[in-house]
């Protein structure tokens, strides 16, 4: 042992620095790992936001604002719904993903901008499939062709015969990418194509759109006589079709909706198969740490599980479906591949 040592002489800063670097950088990541963590582990502490792509008054605003009441009292923080409407629902859709992937901003996905978008519009900003985290499914439902009082045909039958008649003469309205838009153009494509009619009697049907930012708008056009027809969705027409403001001449399900046991769906109609349907659910942006949204899956399970939830859909008419992230994920695959196939297949150009 050196004379040094043996006087106990201070060793050099050299050998006290790097142990000190150590300890000081093994501290500050003892400090900094448990913080994210316990964000994790206390989420949600503020409230969380809901963007509904779509205006106020319409399907997907009434299925976000049932399920954000939900999910507020299970998660014990209040979930505020804002409408972002525009573009099919794609406007608010890129907004939520732009967000934080933080849990605080939830999407709320469906037909129109997570599956027809993609087949319609030149570009999407974002991919259905690798850009999201899917949760689970809220509703499915049948759109309902339904007419004004004063239109010239009171069935299924009249009005495909009428169209057929007067080409070029009669408008409908829809909103872009939704789901009564698509079952309206996939309605135009198999009428004139005569699917299930004979030949001798098949004439193309010929009609205008007008396009409408939201369903809410669009209803309020039908109901003043600004528009003849158009397709909804089934809950939204109902208190109508009830108070004798409009007629229904057909849903677009395979099966009769129970809420409208007297209006005969396409498919039976002269049209086998037809089938278009609405549909929603929530989602976060990819990257949202697993554990929240694991709670959020959780939380989104146990409201759709709930007594009221699927009294409140079921009295409406929707099918509740299987909640959970699996299977609305492989769900929103199959309807991303069915309605791109079918748009090219139709012709279907961007507005």
């Amino acid at each position: 042992m050196s004379d040094a040592r043996r006087a106990g002489a201070a060793p050099s800063p050299r050998r006290t620095r790097r142990p000190l670097l150590r300890a000081g950088a093994a501290v500050l990541l003892a400090a900094t790992m448990p913080l994210a963590a316990l964000a994790q582990a206390d989420y949600p502490s503020k409230p969380i936001k809901l963007i509904s792509p779509f205006p106020p008054g319409g399907t997907s605003d009434v299925m976000a604002r049932l399920l954000s009441e939900e999910l507020g009292r299970i998660l014990k923080q209040p979930v505020l719904v804002e409408n972002v409407g525009g573009a099919g629902g794609v406007i608010g859709t890129d907004r939520g993903l732009k967000a934080p992937a933080d849990g605080y901003t939830i999407i709320q996905t469906g037909v129109g901008q997570n599956a027809v978008a993609h087949g319609i519009a030149k570009t999407v900003p974002y991919d259905s499939v690798k850009d999201f985290t899917h949760l689970t499914q809220v509703h499915s439902g049948p759109n309902v062709l339904v007419a004004h009082p004063s239109a010239p045909f009171n069935t299924f039958k009249e009005f495909v015969d009428y169209g057929r008649a007067n080409p070029g003469k009669l408008s409908y309205g829809y909103t872009p990418a939704a789901s009564g838009h698509m079952a309206m153009e996939l309605l135009k494509q198999t009428v004139s194509t005569c699917t299930g009619a004979k030949k001798e009697n098949c004439k193309p049907l010929f009609m205008v759109g007008i396009p409408y930012r939201g369903g809410g708008p669009m209803m309020t056009d039908l109901l003043g006589g600004q528009i003849p027809v158009m397709f909804i969705n089934q809950d939204v027409a109902l208190q109508h079709v009830k108070a004798g403001k409009l007629k229904a001449l057909a849903v677009s399900s395979l099966a009769r909706n129970p809420l409208y046991p007297d209006v005969p769906t396409i498919h039976e109609s002269g049209f086998p198969g037809f089938s278009a349907l609405s549909w929603s659910g929530l989602s976060v942006a990819r990257g949202t740490p697993k554990p929240i949204a694991d709670k959020l899956e959780a939380a989104m399970v146990a409201a759709m599980n709930s007594p009221s939830i699927r009294q409140k859909l079921e009295s409406q008419g929707f099918v509740v479906p299987t909640p959970g992230s699996a299977a609305y994920t492989d769900f929103v695959a199959k309807e991303l591949d069915r309605w791109v196939r079918v748009i090219k297949v139709a012709g279907i150009k961007a507005e």
